[in-house]
Parts: structure tokens; C-alpha cells; sequence
């Protein structure tokens, strides 16, 4: 056995890279979820969105994976939108959902809306 240390090992960090963009927002979103044969109606607020999905603050426990309507309006967009979500990603009351039925013509709607936002990540 060498007396003499040996090298440290240089790890790379395993940094999951961002499909998309993240964009500041607020206004409210109201998720609906079913649990059991009871639907429960919470009331949380969106801090970013993205063209695949929202990030919200919300007074709740929820797993990883559960599946909610988001009911919210666009700020400018009078029609609200109903679209179910898969949650993705929790940091303490920060949630992030995944969108899983944006229709296309909600898509250009809500790419059409990001344009003109503050991105909330950093551009790499």
C-alpha cells in the first residue's frame, strides 16, 4: 500500500439541462384533482411557465406523478384554459408540472405570450 495520497477523483456534475426556457409570470391557477371518487379543488399560484409547462406555488402535499386539471388565464387572454398536467418536480411549495394536453392552438397561444416575457432561468 503507497504511503503517498492519491489524486482526487474530478466529478462532473450531473446537471439536468432544461428543455425549455422558463418565463416569470403570476396569476392564479386552480388545480383539480381526483382523489379516490372525490375531486379536490386547490388554489395556487403560478411563478413560471414554460412551452411544456408551469410552475406553481401551492399550500400542499402532492406525490410525484399525480395527474391535476390547471384551470387558469393567460393575463390578456379572456378564455381560461383547462389543461390536465403530470406533476413533475417538487421544492418545498414550489411545483412543477409537466402539460400533457395543450391543444396546437393553445401551443402558438402560449408561445405567442412567452415572447414578450422575462426569462426566469439563465441562458446557457
Amino acid at each position: 500500500m503507497s504511503s503517498m495520497p492519491g489524486k482526487a477523483i474530478k466529478h462532473e456534475p450531473n446537471r439536468l439541462r432544461r428543455r425549455h426556457a422558463r418565463y416569470r409570470c403570476e396569476f392564479p391557477v386552480v388545480l383539480n384533482l381526483l382523489a379516490g371518487k372525490e375531486q379536490q379543488r386547490l388554489n395556487a399560484h403560478c411563478r413560471d411557465v414554460s412551452k411544456a409547462g408551469i410552475g406553481v406555488l401551492l399550500a400542499a402535499e402532492l406525490a410525484l406523478g399525480e395527474v391535476a386539471t390547471l384551470i387558469f388565464s393567460l393575463p390578456g387572454v379572456s378564455q381560461p384554459w383547462d389543461v390536465r398536467a403530470v406533476l413533475r418536480h417538487r421544492r418545498g411549495y414550489h411545483y412543477g408540472f409537466e402539460f400533457l394536453s395543450l391543444t396546437d392552438r393553445q401551443s402558438k397561444m402560449l408561445n405567442s405570450y412567452l415572447e414578450n416575457l422575462e426569462r426566469s432561468d439563465s441562458e446557457e
